[in-house]
């Protein structure tokens, strides 16, 4: 008789919802944290090629820190992939333009990418205030220290 180690497949895993509060955390703490649940690597039922992380909810992406100078210095680079196509923005002209958008691409690049990642991603919403529409759901509130 052979024992078979139980597997999760995404149509009985069973989602929740989770509220984290980001205000006064460091930007990439906080981010990898968030990016553990929503991979569902807090499981012990974690599989790298199934869907099993909950549904996440970031309030106050406004009023994240980050540590020294990297409100000025920390440059981030994207391309049009045309000659002359470099552009180049702080991470301060990013956060006044959309307070979510640093929380959200710190925590886009810390998944895989792959698939996967972008049906994840498809879990995660970031708020830049307290007021967010997922009463309904009853998220429950982690605490990240």
């Amino acid at each position: 008789m052979t024992n078979l180690t139980p597997t999760v497949s995404a149509s009985n895993h069973i989602k929740k919802w989770l509220l984290f509060d980001v205000r006064g955390l460091p930007l990439g703490r906080a981010a990898s944290k968030i990016c553990r649940y929503l991979r569902g690597k807090d499981k012990v039922y974690f599989s790298p090629n199934i869907n099993c992380g909950d549904n996440v909810v970031v309030i106050n992406s406004q009023e994240i820190i980050m540590t020294g100078k990297k409100w000025t210095d920390k440059i981030y680079y994207s391309h049009s992939e045309y000659p002359g196509g470099l552009k180049m923005k702080s991470a301060k002209f990013i956060h006044d333009k959309d307070p979510t958008k640093l929380m959200q691409m710190a925590i886009q690049r810390m998944l895989p990418k792959n698939r996967l990642a972008r049906t994840q991603m498809s879990s995660l919403y970031i708020y830049p205030h307290e007021e967010h529409p997922h009463q309904g759901q009853k998220p429950i509130v982690v605490k990240l220290d």
